[in-house]
């Protein structure tokens, strides 16, 4: 949710890199401890270096015995429930309304071996649509959630483009990510998001700060977590910070440095009712079903997405 917007930059050179971080977690073995030490995950040189992610969470599908029940006190992902952030952003034609809605579906797919729950987001610029993505997330047993992968379908001028940034865990050597933590606390590592060679995407994020203030339309909240997220690959697109309020989730989003100069700030959370639920699972089966055209080399490794849960009354 509220991913970064991934550079279509020549990388090849960093891709080299990544060869280090796979050595690094193929060495840890299945019984051993479930982290592990990376060495630095950059393009740049040694003198200019961003951080790398300290922290990768070992995999193992054992670890997830009800991965669709999502309700991490930082991150509460709730089937029917629609998030709503305005703001403004600039994707490359200055700065502009942007507007990100994403809905907890009633669906979930088994990626990797693991049953996630389907997230449906969509990204708007000045009001036209730009990306409607599927993502893919799962808790395990100490209540981490994970990102299993993402399938974001990009739009210029109200035209499908294609989903180049597609990747999915267990494919094409993408490994899934930790997005928020069960116990987030200031000084603990950075942590890996999500790693896909093949695109050039690495995220990485670490707990900055608690106990924030931080202010939504309406109402100021006092005991705000914020993490930092970055690709280390491509540090000149700044890094992300995101706000996050225990029992609600993400409330604001802004870049430090970088081009977009996006922020973007919650003015709606809802619980759909049960009819605009049944409408925004069609919409999620239409994407997926078309993802295994679009990206049949990496979807043909998972099954169709199925409704198998059950959304809260709405209000």
């Amino acid at each position: 949710m509220l991913r970064t917007q991934r550079s279509r930059l020549a990388i090849w050179s960093a891709l080299a890199a990544l060869s280090l971080l796979f050595a690094d977690v193929g060495a840890t073995k299945a019984g051993a401890a479930h982290t592990v030490t990376t060495s630095p995950v950059s393009g740049t040189s040694s003198a200019t270096a961003t951080p790398s992610c300290k922290l990768i969470v070992n995999f193992q599908r054992r670890n997830f015995s009800k991965p669709a029940k999502i309700n991490n006190k930082w991150l509460p992902l709730a089937p029917g429930t629609k998030f709503v952030l305005d703001g403004k952003a600039n994707w490359g034609s200055g700065l502009r309304r942007h507007r990100v809605v994403f809905i907890i579906t009633d669906l979930t797919k088994v990626i990797n071996g693991v049953r996630t729950v389907v997230i449906w987001e969509r990204d708007f610029n000045a009001g036209q649509l730009v990306e409607s993505e599927l993502a893919f997330h799962a808790q395990d047993n100490n209540r981490n959630v994970w990102l299993f992968g993402e399938y974001p379908e990009t739009y210029e001028h109200g035209k499908f483009t294609g989903a180049p940034d597609t990747w999915i865990a267990g494919t094409a050597r993408s490994k899934a990510g930790t997005i928020m933590l069960a116990k987030p606390r200031v000084g603990t590592p950075s942590y890996l998001q999500g790693l896909a060679p093949a695109i050039g995407f690495v995220d990485c994020a670490k707990v900055i700060k608690t106990s924030q203030k931080v202010c939504i339309p309406h109402k100021c909240y006092r005991n705000a977590l914020v993490t930092d997220e970055w690709n280390p690959l491509v540090p000149e697109d700044g890094h992300q910070q995101k706000y996050y309020v225990r029992g609600i989730g993400n409330v604001r989003a802004g870049f430090v440095g970088g081009p977009e100069h996006e922020v973007l700030t919650l003015t709606k959370k809802v619980r759909l009712c049960a009819e605009a639920v049944e409408e925004v699972r069609e919409e999620a089966l239409k994407l997926d079903r078309r993802a295994y055209r679009v990206s049949k080399d990496l979807y043909r490794h998972t099954r169709p997405a199925e409704h198998t849960l059950r959304a809260r009354a709405c209000q």
